[in-house]
């Protein structure tokens, strides 16, 4: 298949989420978030509470507005699970069992040909690739690098069994928007465009590609926050969003079920799924279940299904772990804030 050369798409107006008039918001919610106002690292961007799909917090930082485009890191690769699970309802993937050579023939013989999508899905393709380990062959660094991402992708050795450890990398996120192209015969933004993005009135975005000309299914995804957030509500509503179906029930529960427990190694999470995690928040002696795509810098989508609520933050604390620590706060605070 020949590369595709869609590397970006920023055109129109904004989408229906950031088009809808801000209903009366919740002023303790609201008063929550003013706290923010004083933090000490001036990199916050925006956070939205959304219930029942309406804003009942919204608010902007350091500058930002409600307009800006915001590159929001790894949680794009929440984005690229739920374009899987899209892909999958329309028949152009059959299975999260079927292998990656499947989809992609030239991927055959490598380490990465025979393992399952449910395995790439879950960070346990087996392959030596570990972002938290500079000297990692399939370290993220090295991908961004390759003059032929492909290549390097089918170079990268394996480590152990697929299916068999959790790491946390980029790698498998790429080769899950490359099967989608494949599988789709489209660049995974095209897709991306067509089957999610207009549906839920996201007009005014940028998706970074490669050298290839594949989308970065690892990140490099830019929306507003209220797009940030319509994604999220999409999610909460089961793949339902303002009376449309996007993408089936099923395919986002399975998404969003814990494959894994990851507790041990991630201290803002319990489990994690097809690219999204899960925690449960204990609130005032309370448990709150949250499911979230999470991104380098503190870029967070919350969803809380047992408040029929919606947090989404943007932050540019990139490569800072507070950035991770103050979005778990912020949201804490709106939980807390929250009377249900």
């Amino acid at each position: 298949m020949r590369p595709f050369k869609f590397a970006s798409v920023a055109i129109g107006a904004i989408g229906l989420c950031a088009a809808a008039p801000i209903p009366q918001h919740d002023p303790a919610i609201t008063q929550a978030l003013a706290v923010f106002d004083h933090d000490e690292h001036l990199d916050l961007r925006g956070v939205v509470v959304l219930r029942h799909g309406r804003a009942i917090a919204e608010r902007y930082y350091n500058g930002e507005t409600a307009t800006d485009l915001h590159d929001i890191r790894s949680a794009g690769k929440s984005v690229t699970s739920l374009l899987v699970g899209i892909a999958i309802d329309r028949g152009k993937i059959r299975s999260v069992e079927d292998t990656v050579s499947t989809y992609w023939p030239e991927a055959e013989g490598s380490a990465i040909g025979d393992v399952a999508l449910r395995d790439v899905l879950t960070m346990r393709s087996g392959l030596a690739a570990f972002d938290a380990d500079p000297t990692s062959p399939g370290n993220e660094d090295k991908l961004d690098a390759a003059s032929d991402p492909l290549l390097f992708l089918r170079s990268v050795p394996r480590a152990e069994p697929p299916g068999t450890q959790y790491h946390y990398n980029s790698l498998t996120a790429y080769t899950a928007g490359v099967i989608v192209a494949k599988a789709t015969g489209r660049s995974m933004a095209e897709f991306a465009r067509t089957s999610l993005f207009d549906p839920l009135g996201i007009h005014r975005w940028q998706w970074a590609s490669d050298a290839a000309g594949y989308t970065k299914g690892q990140g490099n995804l830019s929306l507003t926050l209220r797009d940030f957030a319509a994604i999220g509500e999409m999610v909460r509503g089961e793949g339902r969003y303002r009376g449309h179906r996007i993408i089936s029930a099923g395919r986002i529960r399975d998404a969003l079920a814990p494959k894994i427990a990851i507790s041990a190694s991630d201290p803002y999470a319990d489990g994690y799924g097809y690219f999204w995690y899960s925690k449960v928040q204990q609130i005032d002696g309370k448990p709150v279940a949250v499911s979230f795509a999470s991104g380098n810098g503190g870029n967070k989508i919350y969803v809380i299904p047992s408040r029929n609520m919606v947090v989404a933050i943007t932050s540019s604390a990139y490569g800072h772990a507070y950035g991770q620590r103050r979005s778990e706060s912020i949201l804490r605070a709106v939980l807390s804030a929250d009377r249900p």
